[in-house]
């Protein structure tokens, strides 16, 4: 099994060159990927994009902390759904981190590991919804996420972007500044917080699993590797 830099089984873009002075900026992009669709595909692709990522990691919690677990398909089932909606794409990666460790997934330990496995060679940046960072505040850790890695936080329709000190406590919002010029927030550590507003697509993985139970397509919503695999597999079956 070819492995990555980072010790992980990387799925399609592997092999970096080595390190040259430079850091690499990656993007880590987590979440329960239930299953995985083009609103996720676009929005890293458009981050990727934007913002100069070399290349994008897709982590799929095994347990997320925050959401519901009744529909949640087992873990290998959405790390190969993961897998196959990448495929082709050499900017795109998966690391299976969060699932081997098989408990609850907190992204300040996987955040943690990619620092430790990089060890100082690679500009980290941390992809998630605007949904998701409006509940930061009730994450393990979350104070030192933001002395950790670089954010890059993306709206979602329904989920307006806010000013960060409508998110987070007074005291932790207080080691922040806006600064005009790289339309980012930056933290005490000198680590930023970017909102990325780009094209909104109006899929959900709730959207499709309940499409599923009414025994309606998702065709067009996920990549047909995707559908394809979900059909065979009789997921998320009503």
């Amino acid at each position: 099994m070819v492995m990555d830099r980072f010790g992980n089984n990387p799925g399609h873009g592997a092999g970096a060159p080595p390190f040259d002075g430079k850091p690499e900026t990656i993007g880590l992009f987590g979440g329960t990927f239930n299953p995985i669709h083009y609103g996720h595909l676009r929005a890293a692709e458009e981050i990727r994009e934007s913002f100069h990522l070399k290349k994008i990691v897709f982590v799929p919690a095994h347990i997320p902390p925050h959401k519901e677990v009744q529909e949640l398909v087992d873990p290998d089932h959405r790390l190969r759904m993961v897998e196959l909606a990448i495929h082709g794409n050499s900017a795109y990666e998966f690391s299976d981190f969060e699932i081997k460790r098989d408990q609850t997934s907190y992204s300040i330990l996987t955040v943690e590991h990619f620092l430790a496995e990089c060890n100082g060679s690679v500009l980290l940046y941390f992809l998630m919804g605007m949904d998701s960072f409006g509940e930061i505040t009730t994450w393990r850790d979350f104070v030192r996420l933001f002395s950790l890695v670089n954010f890059i936080v993306f709206t979602r329709p329904g989920y307006p972007k806010k000013e960060i000190s409508a998110i987070l406590p007074v005291d932790v919002a207080d080691d922040f500044h806006y600064h005009a010029d790289e339309n980012c927030y930056r933290h005490s550590s000198d680590h930023t917080v970017h909102f990325y507003e780009g094209t909104l697509i109006d899929i959900s993985s709730r959207g499709i699993r309940s499409r599923l139970k009414q025994g309606r397509s998702i065709r067009y919503l996920v990549p047909s590797a995707v559908a394809d695999y979900i059909e065979n597999n009789k997921l998320y079956a009503r």
